[in-house]
């Protein structure tokens, strides 16, 4: 329960690189690589039961819906359940009541009878599908361990704080704009926001506080987002693609144009492809062969098959 304690949305990340995803059409749960979508955000809220500590979370969608472990199966003949996105009753719903499991720095997301949240893999229809069950192979046994990142945190507000009147004459001059900052009462009493430690950088330091704390959240990344956005397209023979289609995209880790290549290579399923850029003068597709652009800049590339008409124009080694 720790991983969530100040979490007041988070992103869940599974084994496979991808993000728990709130489908448009605002009832299936799907994993997507967009971790930028406000489909991948997930807002928090901890249940409680008569207790002082949560007794589980409840997870809402963008569409203002739960993630549920249903009671439908995932398909005829094999023991997943389908997760959704479903509205909450007035009553207690335990399908939408999730206990998180810590295992080292990730989790594992259980239903109130024993399955847990996993993230499937594979060939369709399993591939980027989301269920619940428990696994009973090693080989999907980190399938159900999710990543948790924190996207916004919430601010506890403090308690017995005791709202003072404002005498009419501080409010006549709060109103012609005459009350200094300086002048009593001290603001922090009236707003509920933290009383500031006046330190070396004196008044200015305590208005950037001043306005932080003023906030219910800050939305911040509590595990630094890294990578590079890359955009990418399928050529054709002939090296040509439509680009009225949105461009696939995912968040890239790595550093080198190696690393990149495997990783598209996973993403299409296909070994033999070359990872093109267009060149901006000729708009021909060239091979792109050196380091990738510094400072994590995003990419629009294009991948071609090794064996296609436009491959063979290539310079070598990659053209005959």
């Amino acid at each position: 329960m720790e991983l969530f304690q100040r979490a007041k949305a988070v992103r869940l990340k599974s084994r496979h690189d991808k993000y728990l995803f709130a489908d448009e059409d605002e009832t299936h749960v799907i994993q997507d690589r967009n971790g930028a979508s406000p489909n991948a955000r997930w807002h928090v809220e901890a249940v409680y039961h008569g207790g002082a500590e949560p007794h589980g979370l409840r997870f809402k969608s963008r569409y203002g819906r739960y993630l549920t472990a249903s009671n439908e199966p995932f398909l005829m003949g094999v023991t997943g359940r389908k997760v959704l996105q479903t509205t909450v009753s007035g009553k207690a719903d335990s399908s939408v009541e999730w206990e998180p499991v810590r295992d080292g720095f990730q989790v594992r997301l259980k239903t109130r009878y024993g399955n847990f949240l996993r993230a499937n893999g594979g060939l369709p229809p399993w591939r980027n599908s989301v269920t619940h069950d428990v696994p009973h192979r090693s080989s999907t046994q980190d399938w159900v361990l999710w990543d948790v990142e924190i996207v916004e945190i919430a601010t506890p507000k403090p308690t017995g704080s005791v709202e003072k009147p404002v005498p009419m004459a501080e409010d006549q001059r709060r109103q012609n704009g005459s009350l200094h900052r300086h002048d009593p009462p001290t603001d922090h009493r009236r707003t509920g926001s933290m009383p500031v430690n006046h330190g070396a950088n004196g008044a200015e330091g305590n208005a950037k506080f001043s306005k932080l704390e003023s906030l219910d959240s800050i939305s911040m990344p509590v595990h630094k987002v890294e990578g590079r956005q890359i955009y990418y397209r399928i050529a054709d023979d002939n090296g040509n693609f439509d680009e009225a289609f949105e461009a696939q995209h995912f968040i890239f880790n790595g550093t080198s144009l190696d690393e990149l290549t495997e990783k598209l290579r996973e993403e299409v399923g296909r070994d033999d492809i070359i990872i093109c850029t267009m060149n901006s003068i000729t708009n021909k597709l060239m091979p792109l062969r050196l380091q990738l652009p510094p400072n994590n800049a995003a990419m629009n590339i294009v991948i071609v098959e090794e064996s296609s008409k436009v491959a063979k124009t290539f310079p070598s080694p990659f053209g005959s």
